[in-house]
Parts: C-alpha cells; sequence; structure tokens
C-alpha cells in the first residue's frame, strides 16, 4: 500500500476513511507498542493508519532526515494505508490551540474508527501531552463549528484505545501477535538509528542498549502469558465496552491462571 509522509495537505482529495490510527510522539513508538496489532488488522482488511506527532529530531541518535526514511520502511512492513507527521516538535509537545487545531484537521482527513494513542501516566512528557491531546482533539473534532473555515467536515471517533501504560494498570484486553512477532520487529529493526549498534560512535541512550529491546520482548510474552498466547500487545479503555455478543468475547483463549 503507497505511504503518505509528512502531509499538510488538507483537500478533498486527501480524504482518507481509515479503520484504525495509531497516534503517538515519536517515530518508533507505535512500531514498539503495537506494531503486531496493526500487522495484524491490516491482514484481516482493515484499512490503518500511524501519526507521528514529531520527527523525533531532540533523540539522541540519528536525525530527522534518517528516521523519516527509517519510518516509510516500516510502515511498509507494516501493511499501512497511511502514514504522517504532524511534526509538533519533538520535546514540545504541548495540549494548546495550535496543536490542537492541527490533530482535529487530520482527524477529520483520516477518519478514523478506532484510535490507538500512549497513557496519559506516561512519564514522558511528550507521551502523555500526546494523550491529553489525543482526547481532547477526538472530541471537539466532532464539533461542527470548531474550525469551521478549513472547510472539512467534523468526524468524530468511536474509541480511544490506550497502550505503554503503568504497571499498576491493567489491560482491558491483549490482542494475540504471536504470529505477527517477526514482522514486528522487522518494523521496529527498521528504525535502526535508535537502537543497539556497537558499530555506531553515537553517544548511547537509554533503548539504545541492549537491554531496552530485551524489554520489549520480555513485555510481549508477558502480555502473551496472560491470555495463553506466546506473546501479545495490552490496551486500556477508559469507557465501557458495549459487547453485543459476550459468550464470543469470553470464549477467546485465555489464562485462568494469570
Amino acid at each position: 500500500m503507497a505511504c503518505v509522509t509528512l502531509s499538510n495537505v488538507m483537500t478533498a482529495e486527501s480524504i482518507f476513511q481509515l479503520d484504525v490510527l495509531a497516534i503517538a510522539a515519536h517515530p518508533d513508538d507505535v512500531e514498539l507498542s503495537v506494531g503486531g496489532t496493526l500487522i495484524k488488522l491490516a491482514a484481516m482488511g482493515y484499512r490503518t493508519g500511524i501519526l507521528d506527532l514529531t520527527r523525533g529530531e531532540a533523540g539522541t541518535r540519528g536525525t530527522p532526515e534518517i528516521r523519516q526514511q527509517e519510518a516509510n520502511r516500516a510502515a511498509e512492513i507494516l501493511g499501512l494505508a497511511v502514514r504522517e507527521n504532524l511534526d509538533l516538535g519533538d520535546s514540545h509537545i504541548w495540549v494548546n490551540e495550535e496543536s490542537r487545531v492541527k490533530l482535529v484537521r487530520a482527524l477529520r482527513r483520516l477518519r478514523p474508527r478506532v484510535i490507538f494513542t500512549q497513557h496519559a501516566d506516561d512519564p514522558h512528557p511528550d507521551h502523555a501531552h500526546t494523550a491529553q491531546l489525543v482526547r481532547e482533539a477526538m472530541h471537539i473534532s466532532g464539533l461542527t463549528k470548531y474550525d469551521a473555515e478549513a472547510g472539512l467536515e467534523r468526524w468524530r471517533p468511536n474509541c480511544i484505545a490506550h497502550f505503554l501504560f503503568p504497571r499498576t494498570v491493567a489491560p482491558t484486553f491483549i490482542v494475540d501477535i504471536s504470529a505477527e512477532n517477526e514482522r514486528k520487529w522487522e518494523a521496529i529493526r527498521a528504525h535502526a538509528s535508535q537502537f543497539f549498534n556497537p558499530a555506531s560512535n553515537e553517544l548511547q541512550s537509554r533503548v539504545s542498549t541492549p537491554a531496552f529491546l530485551n524489554e520489549i520482548e520480555a513485555r510481549d510474552r508477558y502480555f502473551g502469558a496472560l491470555i495463553g498466547a506466546e506473546r501479545g500487545e495490552a490496551f486500556f479503555i477508559r469507557e465501557a465496552l458495549n459487547v453485543v455478543d459476550p459468550v464470543a468475547l469470553l470464549t477467546q483463549r485465555m489464562n485462568l491462571y494469570s
């Protein structure tokens, strides 16, 4: 599928109808946390996309240009219909009117039914602000008179599912990504500038140590174990779920001892 990158053109020609849009602060945030789920959904026929809020320019390693190339490669691996970047400024994501307008316009163009995004209790300020910004933009994007001069029809997604939440938060649901694990790691490794490379002369960061990727694998194994699967990705939803078929839901594979 073709991927749109760094698109800021708000025209009728650029209107999408996405099923799922993952929104995160930095390129590679989504791949690390929900890459397997996006691969799975795309294979099921859903139109998926990623909206990166910054170019990762404040990161210890890499450049915005290198990181854009890496994001493009990862988008192909994930099978995305679209990947865009709002360029709000790494380490400068704020919940202000300028950011809200930019995100509302993106939501009205991309028109996702479901949003995956970060959690408000994340210790990284960009991640926490992303969660708050997404929640506010989701509401006001459904208001007809808000930013009406842009000429974009109102749109409000159905639900927000949060990822990368604190250990004190119990997941609402977990997606079995055992079959998608290999491709998930291919997408993660597409962001080669960020992760362990013994030949690199750049400064080391937390994410560039071998231990960091081991943590990611251990997390996926842990969440997988909670549902009796090899690997899983977990999500938290604040709202009560409206379940049409509880039997179908409750007869899915699970681990009664988790």
